[in-house]
């Protein structure tokens, strides 16, 4: 590609010409934060998704995350820039070992996280992301047994929230198991002022350490709001960038993993990038597809997550 081309300003013509909304997590490059329409986390995406009107949605972020955008939007094209993105939380529970789990536990309520695929969404009773997982779990009947999957740590967080009992599959995400309790220690003794925040899918022994804990959003709104000027933050370093956006004179300090990087960033998110955003805006594919009697069978456990939320 010539080095001429302006891709930002491509990309929004591009956008006017096809009627096309962007969906951006926080947790792409920043480069692709600024161009989109919409810059959420999982749960405010799937809400952004089902209410446009868009005739065409481009997902910045994972594999599951436009199977999402397909299912709750059947007939509007959905294009993925990589469809590569995957996520090692969804790829840890394939369908047919999840249908087996779940035969082993029949009259158990399944409770599925986002993170997973259509396949495993369409086994589901209810869906629910780590913004309202705590929400859509006080609202399964108490008579009824609960089956969480895919992500262990965020399953018995809520657990502890919410005081049900529940059966966990055994998932996690590679982002959030590696990081090391150790350095975050250490961190803290070097910013003794700071708070540390930290995704729910965090390992436990890193979540006591944490003085607070929520979904993506939930950690931005917190950093946003608080008095204090210093935050370790504990998840994938995307956020960082509309942390800085929000409080340019507070202090932002990745927690490192356990290895040899200084900040932790998913492999399968930043495969996107802004060349291949407007690569597939401009030929119209990847485009994401799925058979139509999966979208609806995962249809079902999505909208009742959308109207458990409200």
């Amino acid at each position: 590609m010539g080095a001429d081309v302006d891709l930002e300003r491509e990309i929004q013509e591009l956008k006017r010409r096809h009627n096309a909304v962007i969906l951006a997590h926080y947790y792409q490059e920043s480069e692709i934060q600024d161009v989109a329409d919409f810059v959420g986390d999982s749960l405010a995406l799937a809400q952004a998704a089902a209410k446009t009107q868009a005739d065409v949605i481009v997902f910045c972020g994972v594999h599951f995350m436009a199977e999402t955008a397909k299912i709750l939007n059947p007939t509007r094209r959905v294009l993925l820039p990589d469809l590569k993105a995957g996520c090692s939380l969804s790829d840890r529970c394939p369908p047919a070992a999840f249908r087996a789990f779940k035969e082993k536990h029949p009259e158990h309520f399944v409770v599925s996280y986002v993170n997973s695929s259509a396949a495993v969404k369409a086994m589901s009773d209810v869906i629910c992301t780590s913004s309202n997982a705590v929400k859509i779990v006080n609202q399964v009947p108490r008579d009824r047994q609960i089956l969480f999957a895919p992500d262990q740590h965020l399953g018995r967080y809520v657990m502890k929230q919410t005081g049900r009992d529940m059966v966990l599959w055994p998932g996690s995400c590679i982002v959030h198991e590696i990081f090391s309790e150790k350095r975050l220690v250490q961190l803290k003794v070097q910013h003794p002022d700071a708070e540390v925040v930290a995704h729910p899918e965090c390992e436990e022994a890193v979540l006591r350490h944490a003085d607070f804990i929520g979904s993506t959003k939930g950690l931005l709104d917190y950093v946003l709001k608080s008095p204090k000027r210093e935050f370790i933050v504990v998840t994938e370093a995307g956020i960082l960038h509309q942390m800085k956006r929000g409080a340019p004179d507070k202090l932002f300090i990745p927690a490192p993993p356990d290895n040899d990087c200084s900040c932790n960033e998913c492999p399968y998110m930043r495969l996107n990038t802004l060349e291949k955003l407007y690569q597939c805006m401009r030929d119209g594919t990847p485009e994401l597809t799925l058979p139509a009697e999966l979208q609806a069978a995962a249809l079902t456990p999505l909208r009742r997550m959308l109207e458990w939320s409200l």
